[in-house]
């Protein structure tokens, strides 16, 4: 006797349908931005489906899907009703960082307020600053809690976007005195030969990420008038030489590309009341072959040291385009052969 085929199992999960009404329409039309471009943003990460059915919006696909879509949805509406906007950024926030909601506490009166669901907020003078991935959280986390921190990863991890903002937000509430940014002054590669102009021209172009990063947290003006009176200054690494920095909040951007007596320098410019903050990427040192990184043997040398905290990025911390994340994960696994 023959036997009988069955017909294959379907393993294909359900679908489910979950909805959440906002009673508020002017907010509802605000959370689903222009065209519905912030719908359409969630429902291509989460592959679901949101659906607008008079004050209610439902999210249909797999439940675990739908689930968080909501939970997005929820948080980004609340964000809405405490006045503040709801961008891109925002929800690429909220869908790597799904969370129950936060707790609100302040911490000494500063501008910056922590949170106890994990949450962390840098106030500057033009823009509210937020985390967008635990790695970022934890990072500036101790930032304001280290008089020493490291933030290695790759590029586009929000390392010295990050410091910056926390140095300008610790500036305004008058725990440092002043904003040190500096980086070596190493060509990434290429020989760019003998630029023109006075010092300042000559090393501007090594220093513009820094000068972007000021542009983003401090009006035009007032920023010309800060690093007129030196309140902030940008500097090469090796205009450190010999200076005490003292009640100062200090960045050092590119540090794999310092050498290790550059760094031991660097490092002992640490002055009372100070902030110090090294950020670099392992994977892009400009330095002559054969030439150790500063950076590496900050790691090996100081990685036992208690107050001093180390912080580490990977491609999924990446916050510029998607495609930056894939690439550098591409670069990673070529290496890893």
């Amino acid at each position: 006797m023959a036997a009988t085929l069955l017909p294959p199992r379907d393993t294909t999960p359900p679908l489910a349908e979950v909805a959440v009404e906002f009673p508020d329409n002017f907010l509802l039309i605000e959370l689903c931005g222009e065209f519905d471009r912030n719908l359409a943003e969630i429902e291509q990460k989460l592959s679901v489906q949101i659906l607008r059915r008079g004050n209610h919006l439902v999210a249909m696909g797999e439940k675990p899907a739908a689930d968080e879509a909501i939970q997005v949805l929820r948080k980004l509406y609340a964000r809405l009703e405490a006045g503040r906007p709801v961008g891109s950024a925002d929800i690429d926030r909220e869908l790597r960082m799904p969370g129950a909601e936060p707790e609100r506490a302040s911490r000494d009166g500063s501008q910056m307020e922590m949170f106890r669901g994990g949450q962390v907020e840098i106030k500057t003078r033009k823009k509210v600053v937020e985390p967008r991935t635990e790695a970022q959280k934890a990072y500036v986390a101790n930032l304001f809690q280290h008089e020493l921190a490291f933030g290695i990863g790759p590029a586009g991890t929000g390392k010295t976007y990050l410091a910056v903002a926390v140095g300008v937000s610790m500036f305004i509430d008058g725990l440092v005195d002043k904003i040190i940014l500096s980086r070596p002054a190493v060509e990434a590669g290429e020989k760019l030969g003998y630029l023109p102009g006075d010092m300042k021209d000559k090393v501007d172009p090594y220093m513009q990420p820094l000068y972007d990063a000021l542009n983003d947290f401090l009006p035009g003006k007032q920023l010309a008038k800060m690093m007129e009176e030196k309140v902030i200054e940008i500097a090469p690494l090796a205009f450190m030489r010999g200076r005490t920095l003292s009640h100062a909040f200090v960045v050092l951007d590119e540090a794999q590309n310092a050498t290790t007596m550059q760094m031991k320098m660097f490092l002992t410019r640490l002055g009372e009341g100070s902030r110090m903050v090294i950020t670099g990427d392992r994977s892009q040192v400009d330095l002559p072959r054969g030439m150790p990184s500063g950076l590496a043997d900050a790691e090996r040398l100081l990685g036992g040291i208690d107050k001093i905290s180390f912080n580490y990025f990977t491609s999924k911390d990446v916050v510029r385009h998607p495609l930056v994340a894939r690439i550098i994960e591409a670069y990673e696994a070529d290496e890893s052969k």
